[in-house]
């Protein structure tokens, strides 16, 4: 599972040095970003980047718009800019890598899968200490084939280094590292010892909270959300958890429906949070549990429409069309 670092701390890079006119505009950025409205900070964006092309902060957000709406071919472009314009950037190599990530993931492309990890490995090499670099590149490494640099050997490296920067995620990591090599229950005991810790961020809550809602697992579920919920109570996210582990508990169904379509309503879509895709993947397991199969089946398509790379909403609609024919 990819990790994103936080929205306060890109904030701050967004608005590091900046100055009078240029702080101004980089503060619409800011605001039309956390909103979700990428389009309108792209255009300030664009004009920013106009009138300063050598800016490489500029180019790394105007990247971090297309992102979002995964253009992630001009994404690369901009992040590319940003990084040649300023290589010792941490984050701007580890975004860099993601937006490669994407696109290796859809073309089936070995050349982009060896670009993810150089620039995961030039963000860990540019600050040691960017834990969401350590971990993207875990990742890749325990996910990605030999022949492309993926090494489960390489990817215990990378936990012991983020352990000694944070216990809490380097038990994360841990636990990734353990479900990766088919051992689930020790995944569970790292898990259990990051949580034992009483981690500040609602992050680990629900990063861990996410890996027993894949399990189906409602009870431990719904105990994490309830836990993050401790910690961050107005998080916009707490919403589509709790519909998700009613459904998931096969509980108060009406309220589950309640907390999804409050969550896409109220919520910007963003690459860090539950999708509003998921979220309607969801709708349509309520409608299906329901028998409802037509309401499921118009959640699925909706779903698609937002993703169409949704793999379970496609598993979900190839199935409820066979069995309404």
């Amino acid at each position: 599972m990819v990790r994103f670092a936080s929205l306060a701390g890109s904030i701050i890079l967004l608005l590091s040095g900046a100055q009078g006119a240029k702080a101004d505009s980089l503060v619409d950025v800011q605001q039309q970003f956390v909103a979700g409205n990428y389009s309108s900070a792209m255009n300030i964006l664009r004009a920013l980047v106009s009138q300063d092309p050598g800016n490489a902060a500029d180019h790394f957000w105007l990247g971090r718009c297309y992102y979002e709406i995964r253009d992630y071919a001009n994404a690369v472009s901009e992040l590319e800019k940003a990084t040649q314009l300023n290589p010792n950037s941490s984050a701007y190599h580890d975004w860099l890598g993601r937006g490669y990530g994407e696109m290796a993931a859809r073309q089936k492309s070995f050349l982009l899968a060896r670009r993810v990890k150089k620039e995961f490995l030039a963000a860990v090499q540019s600050d040691g200490s960017n834990i969401d670099a350590r971990r993207d590149l875990e990742e890749y490494l325990l996910q990605a084939p030999w022949i492309v640099g993926g090494s489960k050997d390489d990817a215990l490296v990378q936990v012991s280094a983020i352990a000694q920067v944070s216990p809490v995620d380097g038990h994360l990591a841990k636990a990734d590292y353990e479900a990766a090599i088919g051992k689930p229950d020790l995944a569970v005991v790292e898990y259990d010892a990051a949580l034992s810790l009483k981690p500040q961020s609602i992050e680990p809550y629900l990063e861990i909270a996410n890996y027993y809602g894949l399990r189906g697992e409602a009870p431990q579920f719904t105990e994490l959300v309830e836990e993050a919920a401790q910690v961050s109570p107005k998080d916009p996210r707490l919403s589509f958890y709790r519909g998700v582990g009613l459904i998931l508990s096969g509980s108060n169904f009406p309220q589950a429906e309640e907390d999804l379509k409050a969550y896409i309503a109220s919520s910007p879509e963003r690459s860090d949070w539950p999708s509003h895709s998921r979220a309607r993947y969801w709708l349509g397991q309520l409608y299906e549990k329901e028998g409802n199969k037509v309401a499921a089946a118009e959640q699925y398509r909706d779903a698609l429409s937002l993703d169409s790379d949704n793999r379970e909403a496609k598993q979900a609609l190839s199935k409820l069309e066979k069995s309404l024919r």
